[in-house]
């Protein structure tokens, strides 16, 4: 099943950064910018998750809560979090569940050689747990401003 705009977020409870845990259900009342990436501390994830430590203001003014996921070790994480002073959550989804039941474990290609690896996509969750907004294979330059704007037009 392919998740778009108005289907049911799919729950998730994942470890996180600095040995704690999240879960799609206690963040009820708030709009999730749940954002999957492919690796801790490669070129196109540093800028993105750089992108979204320096709006997290915004997204806070916005009532929004910014969750990055890989599947990087929760150590891969807290290193990448202190290296570049990253402000928001960072979730470990070492089983694969969650990347799995949001569709983004793909097979990619480069240079000729197939393999498995996280697809760059954010997806809008509101209070409500509803998908309200989709980007798949993410291009990082502007992205993290048009997830800001498509939070300001959420009713």
């Amino acid at each position: 099943m392919s998740l778009e705009s108005g289907s049911k977020a799919p729950a998730f409870s994942m470890k996180t950064d600095g040995g704690g845990k999240i879960s799609l259900s206690e963040l009820k009342g708030k709009n999730v910018v749940l954002y999957f990436y492919p690796k801790d501390d490669t070129s196109g994830c540093t800028a993105e998750a750089c992108g979204f430590r320096d709006k997290l203001p915004a997204f806070k003014k916005l009532d929004a809560v910014v969750i990055g996921v890989s599947r990087d070790s929760v150590e891969s994480h807290d290193k990448f979090k202190k290296k570049y002073d990253i402000n928001f959550t960072l979730g470990s989804d070492d089983t694969g569940k969650v990347t799995e039941s949001y569709g983004v474990w793909v097979e990619k290609n480069m240079y000729g050689k197939k393999y498995m690896g996280i697809e760059r996509a954010t997806f809008l969750i509101d209070g409500k747990g509803i998908i309200r907004n989709v980007w798949r294979k993410v291009k990082v330059p502007g992205h993290v401003e048009e997830v800001a704007k498509a939070i300001k037009q959420l009713d």
